[in-house]
């Protein structure tokens, strides 16, 4: 009975510029732990704003926040965990853009502040851009794991450019070992790590405005710059510098390839992936002691900046009201950036966070490389068409392990984006 008496007179109770009448439903992707820890930075919000807010976490979300919005019933507020779903509800008419004046926060207080601006602005129903996401809580692609101690044994240096990583890879050979651990076996997703790679590769050799054009398909696949790119990849995929040759690197699964950097002798001594990795690290595994990880670095002589590859979630309004609003302001808040990092799998472009508020180290220093970003660009597979970016790329990358000639993958992969048109 209360919540719907508040609804009913939320427009006349709305005192001191606050929404505190009205309640709050969100709707995302979080189950389980994760529902936990998002709802321990509600609390902190319930309590600032004294509204009753209501999350709801589904594995089916980006299916069910479609359903919801056709039938008129989508919550005030979304949390989408990429951006081309919420692209394609906002060209519907099913967002509500952010107040004016937030891509100038956004600006001012993230690094790379113009990156996440670009990355929640789309198309309205007119064609006109407007910004509707906001990105809150963001994951970190752009790693190289390594264990210090086999580095020190070797005399190796953590490389601070491009240039450094190919001539220690090179180094590595010279000495008689192997440099790196790469594997792309994903099950029904096998090929998906080399996109990262390819990814990583196209910020640190084309501008991102050619990263963006590559995305939108307004740069062909196969365009000599992202052929370029992906031979980038395949140097560093040739037989000797990858465990088991690049023979294995198809067939080897992505959970067990960093398993070598563990052996003794080191089966390899870099293992480049996402942040999510320690989860198939042996048992017992300190990060930071036993195994640690540097930024994979740009090249030096390409004035290209300190590019980041990652992913993220953005907030958007789906069910317009005051409180939604009032609830995006808050997202802009220290408070709220600060109440998850206290607690696990959190990192935040926020500017004026304290980074002494991360409970675990590793997250510290994994935010020191986000706030050094010069640039942020969300993985680009995720957000081309499912066929392409899940599909045809994958398998690509895998023919490519393969063999395959770099243009002939290429010209393969945008003949199946031209298929869609």
């Amino acid at each position: 009975m209360k919540r719907n008496y508040l609804m009913g007179v939320a427009a006349l109770a709305i005192t001191a510029g606050s929404a505190q009448a009205a309640d709050l439903t969100i709707a995302g992707p979080w189950t389980g732990p994760d529902e936990v820890q998002v709802q321990k930075v509600l609390d902190v919000f319930r309590a600032q704003s004294g509204l009753d807010v209501s999350y709801v976490g589904s594995d089916s979300f980006e299916q069910q926040i479609v359903v919801d919005a056709e039938a008129g019933s989508a919550p005030n507020v979304a949390v989408f965990p990429q951006p081309g779903l919420a692209a394609t509800m906002a060209s519907r008419g099913f967002l509500t853009p952010l107040k004016d004046g937030t891509g100038d926060w956004i600006n001012e207080n993230y690094a790379a502040g113009s990156s996440w601006v670009d990355l929640g602005t789309y198309a309205d129903e007119n064609g006109e851009d407007k910004l509707y996401g906001f990105f809150y809580k963001v994951d970190l692609k752009s790693l190289v794991w390594y264990i210090p101690e086999n580095f020190e044994d070797a005399g190796y240096d953590v490389p601070e450019t491009m240039e450094e990583l190919k001539a220690l890879t090179d180094q590595i050979v010279a000495d008689g070992e192997t440099p790196w651990c790469i594997g792309l076996g994903s099950g029904g997703a096998t090929g998906w790590p080399a996109t990262d790679w390819v990814e990583d590769l196209m910020l640190r050799t084309q501008s991102p405005a050619d990263y963006d054009a590559w995305v939108a398909n307004e740069m062909a696949f196969n365009d000599p710059k992202v052929v370029a790119a992906i031979e980038e990849f395949g140097w560093f995929i040739e037989d000797a510098r990858v465990a088991g040759g690049q023979g294995a690197v198809a067939s080897t699964d992505f959970r067990d390839s960093p398993k070598g950097l563990f052996d003794a002798p080191p089966q390899c001594y870099m293992h480049r992936q996402a942040s999510f990795i320690p989860a198939f690290f042996p048992d017992g595994t300190s990060v930071g002691e036993d195994v640690d990880f540097f930024y994979f670095p740009a090249f030096a002589d390409k004035d290209l900046g300190a590019p980041v590859l990652g992913a993220g979630t953005l907030w958007a309004i789906t069910n317009e009201n005051d409180a939604a609003h009032q609830f995006v302001e808050f997202l802009q808040s220290v408070e709220a950036h600060e109440a998850w990092m206290a607690q696990k799998g959190f990192l935040t472009p926020h500017k004026g966070v304290n980074p002494d508020a991360f409970s675990d180290p590793t997250l510290k220093k994994m935010n020191e490389i986000l706030l050094g970003a010069t640039t942020f660009r969300f993985d680009a597979s995720d957000l081309m068409p499912g066929g392409v970016g899940a599909g045809t790329f994958w398998t690509g990358m895998v023919d490519y392990a393969g063999g395959k000639d770099a243009a002939t993958v290429a010209g393969e992969i945008q003949d199946s984006w031209d298929a869609l048109k």
